[in-house]
């Protein structure tokens, strides 16, 4: 391979890890992994000559900047050089992939070694793989046609990789092809620093959907589960609003906890406002309602004067956002009027999840 993404954490070759904070030494095999089981949150592919001083470098940098652990390998790999067990290592601990698809990427047998073992982590645990296609067309990536299908000529010329090796570059290239990814091929007057921040935004997004922390000491509560699964309709495109009440100390929170983990892949907008009957006595209300509103929104909202400002805000927002949306901890009905309000306060197909103390906040026509 002739590139790839590095983090805070730039594990080099040499042993030495350095950060803009921080610099100290690891042994092969000592590289850090962080709370979700990865060492690295994206591992980034490209063909060094064709990007690593423009579009590369711009992304890298973007991310860094953003602190996404970006696994990234400066060093030069020669062609015929053995395929190095770290590159192997460094793509199965990534949660992300990401192939920079351009004119030469076909050309190298690093970049074609480093996509087939991210289909095959795709295929094995589920790693997601958000492909740009910076210079070619994404047919031309499907297809092996034009300088993919040159690139490919060249190999078989050169006799040194049997069928079944072309085959499965051949297979990986199809089937990245396939996957919706950002096309900048046809992009006119386009400015790679503010395409790499979008992507960078759109990737933090996805990492931000990590599972939220729950207990290990979890005791009958798969029939609970299911049970209000079924309530919250996970299966349909209906738009559903769910209450879970008891006392303090019975699981309430843990079981939404779960829930929102089981349908939080399928969302891109989600939220998780937490001890809310606390929050709105030491910050208000209002202070929620900015949480919400910036959570889905995915930008800082921070002119709310009031309540009734902030109802307002939600409904004309959200109403086109498919959200999931986690309230725990409320205390009062106002809480659920300047939260929830009513089903159309939020894109069809949403889910709601809500944990109190009091049946009668959630003894109401909306909660379903």
């Amino acid at each position: 391979m002739e590139g790839s993404v590095e983090t805070q954490h730039a594990y080099k070759n040499d042993g030495i890890v350095g950060s803009a904070s921080f610099t100290h030494t690891v042994t092969e095999g000592q590289r850090m992994v962080n709370s979700s089981g990865y060492a690295y949150e994206v591992f980034l592919s490209f063909r060094g000559e064709d990007t690593r001083t423009g579009f590369t470098s711009f992304l890298y940098t973007s991310m860094i900047d953003a602190g996404i652990r970006v696994y990234k390998d400066d060093k030069e790999l020669c062609e015929g050089e053995e395929f190095g067990p770290e590159l192997l290592q460094a793509i199965n601990q990534s949660e992300i992939s990401i192939p920079i698809f351009s004119k030469g990427y076909a050309s190298s047998v690093w970049c074609l070694k480093e996509l087939v073992q991210m289909v095959e982590c795709q295929k094995t645990r589920g790693q997601k793989i958000m492909p740009i296609f910076y210079d070619v067309t994404p047919s031309e990536v499907r297809h092996q046609t034009r300088g993919y299908g040159e690139a490919f000529l060249s190999h078989e010329n050169k006799n040194r990789y049997d069928k079944e090796t072309m085959h499965q570059w051949k297979a990986a290239l199809s089937a990245v092809g396939t996957i919706n990814g950002w096309d900048l091929h046809n992009k006119t007057n386009r400015e790679e620093g503010e395409i790499a921040k979008t992507v960078t935004h759109k990737v933090f997004n996805e990492l931000k959907k990590a599972y939220l922390v729950v207990s290990n000491n979890l005791v009958s509560v798969d029939h609970h589960v299911d049970k209000i699964m079924e309530k919250i309709g996970a299966h349909t495109s209906e738009t559903r609003i769910v209450g879970i009440h008891g006392m303090g100390g019975v699981g309430k929170t843990t079981i939404a906890k779960l829930i929102y983990n089981e349908l939080s892949n399928k969302y891109n907008n989600c939220c998780f406002l937490s001890n809310i009957r606390e929050t709105s006595k030491l910050k208000g209300i209002y202070y929620l309602q900015q949480q919400l509103i910036s959570n889905i929104l995915k930008m800082k909202w921070t002119d709310i004067k009031n309540i009734d400002e902030g109802i307002e805000i939600i409904k004309k927002r959200l109403s086109n956002k498919k959200v999931l949306l986690l309230l725990d901890d409320v205390g009062e009905k106002d809480h659920m009027d300047a939260l929830v309000g009513k089903h159309d306060w939020f894109g069809k197909g949403s889910k709601v999840i809500i944990t109190t103390r009091r049946k009668d906040v959630i003894h109401i026509p909306e909660v379903d």
